[in-house]
């Protein structure tokens, strides 16, 4: 009975501990992915920020600008493109929104953002665009791949329409959370102005004709949860100018806007709740599961081997053979 036990014993160990690099090696690429429908939002400001009049088309301190950032999973166009692309994609229909402290808008600039559930590589694809000019994406945008790596990455800029190194700064710690450190400078470059213009009647086509360009630089920030690749704070120091043309009456340049943007306190901490509960979910596929899989099929071979040498142990006498007696002679 106790041999029988211990073949029980072992196989089961056997089956632990192959099951453990399955669900690390296998199991956890093939299942951990971006949701196709998943919906976000995210409010950033820039503080005692600079801001082009467009009336006086003079620049003038304000109290605040708001950046509204939404990204929506377009279920229906993801489904669309895995039939022919042969793998889970996602589709996020995204929108940067912009007010001033008055309320009103100062540029929108929506995107189409198509990339691999798993990786986070981008998917070409028709309708991949920026302000529904065609892009074809190089490097992530938005979020970091699972199991982030201290390396630079590569990072599509959406202003300049350029995919540019973000850099591995370090390691830090924020609010509880470990996180990796990058960050990437756009230099001074010549880029569109947003086909919705601040003001009625101006479009990008009648400021072209004035000979007046829009240029922009940033230095972009994000603290990057590695496990799940999910940014928990950013920041950008944004800078944009219009040069030249007939529009600015004689003057070289003028600051179109100009600020610190930071994520809003609020939307921190509701990022990095979500942040932390993620985490959890992929320790659960990486971490928890192997190892515990692989400490059970130990302690199940460890009792196997027991029982087993216990049905082998001396102990009990050993049986007596019957023997005949011997003949009597006289």
């Amino acid at each position: 009975m106790r041999r029988k036990a211990g073949l029980i014993l072992l196989a089961l160990a056997v089956f632990f501990a192959a099951l453990s690099p399955l669900v690390r090696w296998y199991a956890f690429p093939r299942l951990a992915k971006i949701p196709a429908g998943q919906y976000q939002d995210m409010v950033l400001e820039a503080k005692d920020a600079t801001l082009l009049d467009y009336g006086t088309m003079k620049a003038r301190k304000v109290s605040k600008v708001t950046i509204v950032q939404t990204l929506k999973g377009n279920v229906e166009a993801s489904e669309k493109i895995e039939k022919t692309a042969g793998k889970d994609v996602v589709v996020w229909d995204g929108l940067s929104y912009v007010v001033g402290p008055d309320g009103k808008m100062v540029s929108k600039i929506p995107e189409r953002y198509i990339f691999d559930a798993h990786t986070q590589e981008p998917v070409h694809a028709t309708g991949e665009m920026v302000d529904d000019d065609p892009v074809k994406r190089q490097g992530i945008e938005f979020k970091w791949p699972f199991l982030t790596e201290k390396r630079d990455y590569e990072y599509f800029d959406a202003q300049a329409r350029v995919t540019a190194p973000i850099h591995y700064k370090g390691t830090q710690n924020f609010r509880g959370v470990e996180v990796y450190y990058f960050e990437q400078t756009i230099p001074w470059t010549k880029v569109k102005f947003p086909r919705a213009m601040p003001v009625e009647g101006i479009t990008p086509e009648s400021v072209a004709k004035t000979g007046t360009t829009r240029w922009y630089t940033t230095v972009r920030k994000f603290w990057v949860e590695p496990l799940t690749g999910a940014p928990v704070y950013g920041e950008e120091i944004h800078q944009e100018e219009l040069r030249g043309g007939t529009l600015l009456g004689g003057r070289d340049k003028v600051t179109a806007f100009a600020g610190h943007v930071k994520m809003r306190e609020d939307y921190i901490d509701h990022t990095v709740d979500l942040v932390k509960s993620n985490r959890t979910l992929v320790l659960l596929m990486t971490s928890y599961l192997p190892w515990g899989f692989l400490t059970l099929g130990l302690l199940l071979l460890s009792l196997s081997l027991y029982l087993e040498a216990r049905s082998r142990r001396p102990g009990d006498p050993e049986p007596t053979k019957d023997t005949e007696p011997e003949p009597v002679t006289a």
